[in-house]
């Protein structure tokens, strides 16, 4: 068989998976050139591009209140750093699907405690409980505000409006608007920016925050992106949040960063909070010849290959499981010259997938490889990428199975939000230990078995910052890549006997990089895609930023464009970071 080389900038540059920008009739100057002419009257087409937004708004509300997505929340605490500039602290994880019906209409506001850096958990009443379990809660309005801008009141009526200038958000040519409250229009109104395409008149991004009565500020700073989900229908993606605490010497104060995703928009809408909910589990697929009996041992293997289809349709339908898409491809390249230099005989194909989630995680259904998403966007190198897989390869190699008791139907037939705590999905401390013992031989018999330093640098940089990131290093469903919540140790440590010393101000050695620098979302279907952000000089050291959150940016585009756009988190690449085929390490959202 055949060895597929792959570089070590793993998730750029692939053929069948590659995010583009696609550009415009216009040239490159004209593109990006600002006109901004602040204070201006607004014309008569700027008023009817302002009442198009704002009917626009009652529609996304109208939409949502249908819908019964799922939302993920993490956010991480920072404090100054004399090296880095800011350092995570602390961190936070929140997931769950949110019924907006019902949450819409609920008139509850939680107001925020001025300078209260922990706004953002104090707004979301949906939050408590859901590390363990992934159920449907209410969101306070506050909290829903933020996805919304102010779907009943934002018109000319309640809000003055200043023309500031257009500019291209990607593909999509937008109108800039900066936003007040009218005096008297009431408290909790938004004071900021609105970016409202000038084709279709829907808001595409704001960002501010909301004000009192007396126009002071009652809620954390937020900046609001949506995408173009279906023909004229842009849906709220992804929210940045940030806010700095009242210390005396601003570069001495405590902040925190957020970062709120929502996808499943396709979901079905769940109609019981029961764990009695009935869902449709497809068997798998009789692909065994029809002229042929079936023997016990191959019984057995289809047995356990019906319990890997079930689940994996299961967390499908739960909006847990990304779609299948042309990434996994790439990953499953990377775990076919595992298998290859390594003459492995395996019963069937091994598959791979990917999680939607953020905690870092990886497991193995049957014949099926699944890593997190926020896993993925971590790993700087194909070797990383190759050693977290040769994790979970190991598990199938030693026969490691999944439960056979999901082989049963029924036994998945419950409510979306029961998915997490009712398929458990990770191996015990023996296998673990034993899969580790593996996976390593597997890597030194494999084609990274001369760039094992880069994995092991990878796994001392996440030692590094277990203890403050906790919540990103706490499984939902499957393996922790560390051998116990109280250990700082990772099953992986053998690597790091390869690895130089970990050096924070080396600016040239990339251990890890920041979430959100190689995948995206769609919110509509779930599926992924690779992103094909350009890589950027790492100048300093506060420029690695690794598994930190970062502001969330998008390259938008219209729905029906030939190809997706990428989004931008502002992740770095190494500064003159080669790979092996000299290529520079990419990185960003």
């Amino acid at each position: 068989m055949r060895l597929v080389k792959m570089t070590p900038n793993f998730l750029r540059n692939r053929g069948w998976a590659v995010l583009l920008l696609l550009p415009i009739a216009l040239p490159a100057s004209a593109r990006h050139k600002k006109t901004a002419t602040p204070g201006a009257k607004l014309t008569p087409q700027m008023v009817k591009l302002i009442d198009q937004a704002s009917g626009h708004e009652k529609v996304v509300l109208a939409t949502l209140q249908q819908r019964a997505p799922v939302v993920e929340t993490y956010i991480q605490d920072f404090k100054p750093d004399t090296q880095l500039s800011a350092v995570p602290i602390n961190d936070h994880y929140f997931l769950g699907r949110v019924d907006f019906g019902r949450v819409i209409q609920d008139n509850r506001y939680e107001q925020a405690k001025k300078n209260d850096k922990k706004m953002l958990k104090g707004s979301v009443t949906f939050v408590n409980g859901l590390t363990k379990a992934f159920k449907i809660e209410f969101v306070a309005q506050g909290f829903v505000q933020m996805l919304l801008l102010d779907a009943n009141h934002f018109d000319r009526q309640h809000y003055n409006f200043t023309f500031v200038r257009r500019e291209f958000i990607g593909d999509v040519r937008t109108d800039l608007f900066d936003v007040q409250p009218k005096p008297g229009s009431g408290p909790g109104r938004f004071i900021g920016r609105v970016w409202i395409e000038d084709i279709g008149g829907n808001i595409v991004r704001f960002s501010g925050t909301y004000t009192s009565k007396n126009g002071r500020h009652i809620y954390y700073h937020f900046d609001s992106w949506r995408t173009n989900v279906q023909k004229g229908l842009w849906l709220p993606t992804a929210v940045y949040a940030e806010e700095h605490g009242p210390g005396d010497v601003p570069d001495q104060a405590e902040f925190f960063r957020a970062q709120t995703w929502i996808w499943g928009y396709s979901l079905r809408q769940p109609v019981s909070n029961s764990d009695n909910a009935t869902v449709k589990i497809d068997a798998v697929n009789d692909n065994s010849e029809s002229a042929q009996d079936v023997s016990p041992l191959q019984a057995s293997r289809m047995w356990s290959q019906q319990a890997e289809s079930n689940i994996l349709d299961r967390l499908l339908q739960a909006g847990l499981l990304a779609a299948p898409s042309s990434f996994d491809k790439v990953l499953e390249q990377v775990t076919n010259n595992l298998i290859v230099t390594n003459n492995l005989t395996l019963p069937e194909p091994v598959h791979c997938r990917v999680l939607l989630t953020t905690p870092l995680e990886s497991l193995n259904i049957g014949n099926t490889i699944v890593l997190s998403k926020g896993l993925i966007d971590t790993l700087p190198y194909e070797e990383d990428l190759a050693s977290v897989l040769s994790f979970q390869l190991a598990h199938l190699v030693l026969g490691h199975k999944v439960d056979t008791e999901f082989a049963f139907p029924d036994n998945l037939m419950f409510a979306d939000q029961a998915t997490i705590r009712r398929v458990p999905l990770h191996h015990s401390d023996a296998e673990n230990a034993a899969a580790a013992k593996k996976a390593l031989q597997l890597l030194n018999d494999s084609p990274y078995k001369d760039k094992l330093a880069n994995a092991g640098l990878y796994f001392k940089m996440l030692q590094a910052r277990g203890k403050t990131l906790p919540s990103l290093m706490q499984p939902q469903l499957g393996d922790s890549l560390f051998t116990s919540a109280t250990d700082d140790q990772v099953w992986l440590s053998a690597l790091e006997a390869k690895a130089p010393r970990l050096n924070m101000e080396d600016i040239r050695q990339i251990a890890a990089l920041p979430l959100g620098s190689h995948l995206r979302v769609d919110s509509w279907n779930d599926s992924v895609e690779q992103l094909n952000s350009k890589p950027v000089a790492v100048l300093s050291p506060s420029d690695k930023m690794a598994f930190e959150l970062t502001p969330v940016f998008f390259r938008l585009r219209h729905f029906g464009e030939a190809a997706p756009i990428p989004a931008s988190t502002g992740a770095a690449s190494p500064a003159n970071g080669t790979s092996n085929t000299g290529e520079s390490q990419g990185a960003g959202r």
